[in-house]
């Protein structure tokens, strides 16, 4: 057994890759570990290119196996099931960075396995499972322009900490997920709570130098472990059939590309030109590839989006025209409602050109938490953020199957953009649900996402810090990375023919969230840099729009939405409220109306009711039980017992004393029954407490002193 291993510096402590152990029939295998987290990343590729298709077909799964941190999973059939969002996203974030690095034409089916069968809770397997991607591929025969370095970096209190532990992400002011080249960044996925733009870009700079110590790590390991790339046939038609198809197509794209700006007639008039040039394949026989085989109706469609690529690119360098006749600095119409729903906590609408987001927010309360189970121990989140994308919104006809990998990764991502502003659970205990439904998408709808969901909080009365709201920047390049254009407000032609979609989100404060994809093999930090200030200018227009609509979160929540209340009782005190077997809790809800009563080991009482006055009631009621009774005060009390010799009272909640026969009434009372019942209810004095704690209250006495 050929085991080679090599460490490389990884933070506070080394990364260890190994291969020739474990899974030695994939083309290329490693593990990575880091502490005592352990991932296995197999990749494998096809010996032939899947027939009929017209894209790469990459596949990426990431899988945290529960007994990598001792547990046996949860649920009925007690073995890993669906993809938790975890492992969704962390799939997704490995997919986009490699996805550029593979040649172009390769249709050969390419899975990348990554396996989490080892953690120690303290390093993040993610960062491990993309280092262990690039070093598989770049050792195995697969074709692949790598490798890619990651890093993790965190900004705790001014300073930049190269792979943090979970404790450090979660004092961070700004956490960064990147993934480079020697020369260039490749992708980019963070979150922070209004970091000014300087930082961002500092904290990139500082992830790109940490990880050249792995790129040039993986150059080694391959020279000692790596075997030669595969001859693999890539996709190529004729070397002259994309001119014949210009010569067919490219003028009347330009007509179409100059003369209609509307996505939907100018997506018809394209696919009437494509089908016009697949009715007769006759005029393409002389670019067969032999006699015996016809010109392929997909290799002319693949070309024609060539040609329309080349079409596109040229109207935006030599005329700064885009195809909807916006010049590249341009943003698309806005439009910004709230209450648009009459009967939901909050709601709102955002629409931008032929981009639109119905943001709707319901609060509820602890109880509606979600249960996080992972690797690490359990949590739980009381702000989400569920996105929506049918087929409706881009005129398609087909069912919807659930949400799939891009809508939970859109999801995530305006989550992470909202989530830096929202208040915190003491200064507002609700559990939040943002629902972003895409009506109609044509260019970055995770972003109009952002926006509808601030407005939509606002609306709701969420006393968040700073509206937030987000526009994606695209990119086209020339024959250099000097040769550039930057696109604002990309639609969905330009992130098709673009290289670049680069979604940033923040307040006027700061970035709250930050994501980059591209096509090319790298971008400097410079057109990075450039882009993120072009963010935060015309982010500065699109908070101007929403707040014209609405200036800040409203002082009360909506009718509809629950009331949650709060108090604090001592700790030695709520077994008090609890009562045996949760008997007085019940109570409480059934005599007030309250829904729900939740008590923190630290005393502290959330009251969660259907309207204010219940909760108050309720809140009353357990103050009630904690409140030390006082001689002399008077209360409100209300018989629960009639004996011969008098009345037991329940003057506080769970607190109970006795008037005395003789203290009924200033007459003498011969039957008892004849002056009180069960359920009466009427003011007393407290008299006195004795040696056993028991208390003597009088009625009397409290209407001598009302009277």
């Amino acid at each position: 057994m050929d085991v080679q291993r090599m460490e490389i510096p990884f933070g506070a402590e080394n990364v260890i890759i190994e291969t020739g152990k474990l899974a030695k029939q994939a083309n290329g295998s490693v593990t990575v570990t880091a502490g005592g987290t352990t991932v296995l990343v197999a990749v494998c590729m096809s010996s032939k290119a899947r027939e009929g298709i017209d894209f790469f077909p990459l596949m990426v799964e990431y899988q945290e196996k529960a007994y990598a941190a001792g547990k046996i999973p949860g649920g009925f059939f007690k073995r890993e099931g669906r993809p938790t969002q975890k492992e969704t996203l962390t799939a997704r974030i490995i997919d986009r960075p490699i996805r550029p690095l593979f040649p172009e034409g390769l249709y050969n089916e390419v899975v990348v396995t990554c396996t989490v069968i080892s953690s120690d809770g303290e390093n993040d397997p993610d960062v491990l499972a993309m280092l262990g991607a690039s070093a598989a591929l770049h050792i195995s025969d697969i074709p692949f322009d790598g490798p890619v370095g990651v890093a993790r970096v965190a900004l705790v209190e001014g300073d930049y900490i190269l792979n943090p532990t979970y404790a450090q992400r979660e004092q961070a002011e700004l956490e960064l997920f990147v993934v480079g080249k020697k020369d260039g960044i490749v992708m980019i996925e963070g979150e922070g709570h209004e970091v000014e733009e300087p930082k961002v870009v500092t904290g990139l700079k500082f992830a790109h130098e940490q990880m050249q110590a792995q790129i040039e790590g993986q150059d080694k390991f391959k020279s000692q472990a790596g075997k030669a790339k595969a001859e693999v046939a890539l996709f190529k038609p004729h070397p002259d059939l994309k001119t014949k198809v210009a010569e067919l197509a490219e003028a009347k794209l330009k007509d179409i590309y100059t003369t209609i700006a509307d996505k939907q007639e100018r997506d018809a008039a394209q696919a009437a030109l494509l089908e016009s040039l697949l009715a007769d394949m006759s005029v393409f026989d002389a670019y067969k590839q032999s006699e015996e085989e016809e010109v392929p109706a997909s290799h002319v469609a693949t070309l024609f989006d060539l040609v329309e690529y080349d079409v596109v690119r040229e109207l935006v360098f030599k005329q700064n025209k885009r195809a909807d006749g916006r010049k590249c600095d341009e943003i698309r119409e806005l439009t910004s409602e709230v209450d648009i729903l009459p009967r939901t906590h909050g709601s709102a609408l955002f629409t931008r050109g032929q981009t639109q987001s119905l943001g709707v927010i319901t609060l509820g309360t602890k109880r509606d938490e979600q249960m996080i189970e992972g690797l690490q121990e359990l949590a739980y989140n009381n702000f989400l953020l569920h996105y929506n994308f049918p087929a409706f919104s881009v005129g398609e006809a087909r069912g919807s199957r659930g949400p799939g990998r891009r809508e939970i990764g859109h999801g995530a991502l305006a989550a992470k953009a909202i989530k830096g502003v929202m208040p915190s659970k003491d200064d507002f205990p609700y559990t939040v649900r943002v629902v972003s439904e895409i009506l109609e998408s044509n260019g970055s709808s995770s972003m109009a996402s952002v926006c509808a969901g601030c407005l939509s909080l606002m609306a709701a009365g969420v006393p968040i810090k700073n509206p937030v709201a987000g526009i994606s920047i695209g990119l086209m390049l020339g024959d250099t990375t000097d040769d550039y254009r930057l696109l604002v407000d990309i639609m969905g032609l330009e992130d098709h023919h673009g290289d670049m979609d680069y979604k940033i989100a923040g307040s006027h404060k700061g970035i709250t969230a930050i994501q980059l994809d591209i096509k090319v093999k790298g971008l400097p930090l410079k057109i990075l840099e450039e882009g993120i200030m072009k963010a935060k200018e015309v982010r500065a227009g699109i908070l101007k729009n929403m707040k014209d609509c609405i200036a800040e979160p409203r002082q009360d929540t909506s009718p509809y939405a629950p009331r949650i209340l709060i108090t604090h009782v001592p700790v030695t005190r709520i077994g008090e409220i609890i009562g045996p077997g949760g008997k007085m809790i019940k109570k409480i809800m059934e005599q007030t109306g309250a829904e729900a009563i939740d008590i923190d080991d630290d005393g502290r009482v959330v009251v969660a009711a259907t309207n204010k006055e219940a909760g108050e009631a309720a809140i009353a009621f357990v103050n009630g039980i904690v409140e030390e009774p006082e001689i002399g005060k008077i209360y409100n009390g209300k018989v629960v017992n009639v004996m011969n010799f008098g009345a037991f009272v329940e003057y506080l909640p769970g607190q109970e004393g006795l008037v005395h026969i003789s203290e009924l009434s200033k007459d003498y009372v011969k039957d008892i029954n004849s002056v009180v019942s069960v359920g009466d209810e009427f003011k007393v004095k407290l008299v006195k407490i004795d040696d056993q704690g028991r208390v003597n209250l009088s009625r009397k006495a409290a209407e001598a002193e009302v009277s």
